[in-house]
């Protein structure tokens, strides 16, 4: 039987309300590390809550923007928090306003596998556990 490689990233994926849980604590910081997991579940949060308001609003008739609006702290500072897992500087969320590039590149960087296995200039490796 083969033994498992020894990555330095953790063990198991961030639950769904484990990461809203998280961004939503950590939207006023950008210090630390965003793992993939943690990122993408929280992608996936904010996508089903604009979906789930649109109905609302349009069966209503109310505007429920704001409750999107207050996701906007929480999904910059954990772009950030994602590019340092990386090993990349939160300024390069910049490049998000060069038309074209912007998109396959910061894709390209929030679906790789992995962050960098070790602790960096960021903070230590993500744990996928509310602390």
């Amino acid at each position: 039987m083969q033994q498992p490689v020894a990555t330095g990233r953790p063990a198991s994926s961030m639950s769904l309300m484990d990461a809203a849980k998280t961004c939503f604590q950590k939207s006023i910081t950008i210090s630390g590390r965003a793992s993939r997991s943690e990122y993408w579940f929280f992608q996936l949060t904010y996508l089903l809550t604009v979906i789930i308001l649109g109905v609302i609003d349009g069966m209503l008739g109310t505007p429920l923007i704001l409750l999107v609006i207050a996701f906007i702290p929480a999904i910059l500072t954990s772009s950030i928090r994602r590019m340092h897992d990386i090993g990349k500087s939160g300024w390069m969320m910049l490049l998000m306003m060069i038309p074209f590039v912007n998109f396959i590149l910061i894709i390209m960087w929030f679906v790789v596998d992995a962050g960098q296995p070790h602790a960096n200039q960021y903070g230590e490796v993500p744990t996928n556990t509310l602390n």
